[in-house]
């Protein structure tokens, strides 16, 4: 079963901290984005994996039907990783794009993210993760006031795309964690 769509504006993340999991955009430093994606991606594999590198018990469980598994989770930051990856070059090489549309729930269903191999999905995760992270680390000087606008309208220069993208993968690291506690599994 689908998940109801979230339809929040979450660009508010950028002036206020968030009251669940605690991440602040406002009082994050840029250049603290490449280490701040390469420590959400170290948490990812014993979310998804057990010790010896298989598949955790409940790793497609929803602890809630309006909530998506850890594996569902995975598979949505992976995707962000790599489609930020794309929007952060755009900005850098073109005048203030316009981003291409992304509907996550509808990438969840069509993707099929809950039937997705935990393994694979962690590889790929730290892959892509490892490439947004340096692409944000060789950003400098006054492309941080490069800007682009979301399909939506909502306006970017680099450096607030930059923290308003960190926050993702950091909340969803403490939905997956809140979403093993619901399932009475130690995260």
């Amino acid at each position: 079963m689908p998940i109801v769509p979230d339809t929040k504006d979450w660009t508010w993340v950028l002036e206020a901290t968030c009251s669940e999991c605690g991440f602040s955009a406002a009082t994050t430093p840029v250049t603290d984005v490449p280490r701040l994606v390469r420590a959400n991606v170290a948490a990812w594999r014993p979310l998804l994996l057990a010790p010896d590198g298989s598949p955790r018990p409940g790793v497609a469980d929803r602890p809630a039907d309006d909530r998506w598994s850890a594996v569902e989770y995975a598979c949505h930051v992976r995707d962000v990783f790599r489609l930020y990856d794309v929007r952060l070059g755009l900005m850098l090489h073109e005048d203030a794009p316009q981003f291409p549309n992304w509907d996550q729930d509808v990438a969840a269903v069509e993707d099929r993210y809950r039937e997705q191999d935990p393994v694979t999905v962690a590889a790929d995760l730290e892959a892509a993760g490892a490439v947004i992270a340096a692409s944000f680390e060789a950003v400098s000087g006054d492309q941080w006031s490069r800007t682009g606008t979301r399909s939506d309208g909502a306006h970017f220069t680099v450096d607030t795309f930059a923290r308003y993208f960190v926050h993702d993968p950091i909340h969803h690291v403490h939905d997956v964690r809140q979403g093993y506690a619901a399932l009475g599994a130690t995260p």
